[in-house]
């Protein structure tokens, strides 16, 4: 009954089957290695912002460029304060409010901006404390510049001046005058009575939203594998079971329907032909040209010619047979 699994067309079914099934379950192994590595970053970025806390700070130029691996660092940096910024929009704790951001200019020559703290409330100029006068060294979590739209950096644009929605290079380049650095720095302790600003985790670590759509995405393609698998038996059983009715001598009941139609119309047809057969055999005898009375009879005295022919045939026609004397 399976040999049909032997035919051309279904070794192509196999084939695809067995290309299909493991193509879907590495991906989704592929899916599932990423969503663990994403927890397992999220884990170490938790144990290494509890060591940058005890661990002594190091010079800003031993842990440039900021990567995942230096971000959240303990960074140490001289230099005087310039320029005073307010960032807008800030949450801590619950409360909305802003970061007070200051360009320190170091002997480089370059900027590195440093968020002395945050405040609660509208950004106003006036509430946020003016920086120390003089060479300061400033000791934070070392940051990455941030990007518009992530880690509750505000991307709107039209603020006043003095403000700026994201801590980035790009951003501040145009409102100072000097180099800036791609960091940026976060006091351990906040200023001036602000509070201080706890670090943030690096951009593509932690369980964000693409954790977890590693791991929707490790769902799917398994379901994809069981998918494959359930269509191949559902096929072959399908397949199995026509052969089987077709050897019991059973029809579908459209081919019944067709075939009925046509056995009606056979009928029909006979049944006609019959009819039509009948005809001369049932009915009435032809009138015979020798029949007698046929011409030889004497018209009845008293009736016309005309009328005589024509009550003529209307008596043949109600007795079926030919009218004689």
């Amino acid at each position: 009954m399976y040999r049909f699994l032997l035919t051309p067309r279904w070794w192509g079914i196999h084939v695809f089957v067995l290309l299909s099934i493991p193509f879907c379950v590495f991906m989704g192994s592929w899916q599932l290695s990423r969503f663990e590595a994403r927890v397992q970053e999220h884990r170490d970025a938790k144990a290494e912002a509890v060591s940058a806390r005890t661990e002594a700070p190091r010079p800003l130029a031993r842990l440039l460029p900021v990567d995942k691996a230096t971000s959240g660092r303990q960074a140490t940096a001289t230099g005087r304060y310039g320029r005073q910024l307010l960032v807008p929009d800030r949450e801590l704790d619950g409360k909305r409010g802003f970061y007070v951001l200051t360009l320190l200019r170091t002997p480089s020559g370059k900027a590195l901006p440093v968020v002395r703290g945050w405040l609660p409330g509208g950004a106003d100029a006036a509430k946020a404390p003016k920086p120390p006068a003089g060479e300061v060294t400033v000791t934070g979590a070392l940051q990455a510049s941030e990007t518009p739209g992530d880690n509750g950096a505000g991307d709107q644009g039209g603020l006043p001046s003095g403000q700026t929605a994201a801590i980035s290079a790009a951003s501040l380049v145009n409102l100072v005058p000097d180099d800036v650095y791609d960091a940026w720095i976060a006091l351990d302790r906040g200023d001036s009575g602000m509070k201080a600003v706890p670090p943030t985790a690096p951009d593509n670590t932690g369980l964000d939203l693409k954790a977890f759509e590693n791991l929707g995405y490790t769902g799917e393609w398994f379901v994809f594998a069981g998918f494959v698998v359930f269509m191949w038996f559902r096929l072959a059983r399908r397949e199995a079971e026509a052969l089987r009715d077709a050897a019991l001598g059973l029809v579908p009941e459209g081919a019944q329907e067709t075939g009925g139609a046509q056995e009606t119309g056979g009928v029909r047809e006979t049944g006609g032909i019959q009819a039509t057969g009948a005809g001369p055999e049932t009915g009435a005898a032809p009138e015979s040209e020798d029949a007698p009375g046929s011409e030889d009879a004497p018209k009845s005295p008293g009736i016309p010619e005309s009328e005589g022919a024509a009550a003529e045939p209307g008596a043949q026609r109600a007795s079926g047979t030919p009218t004689g004397v």
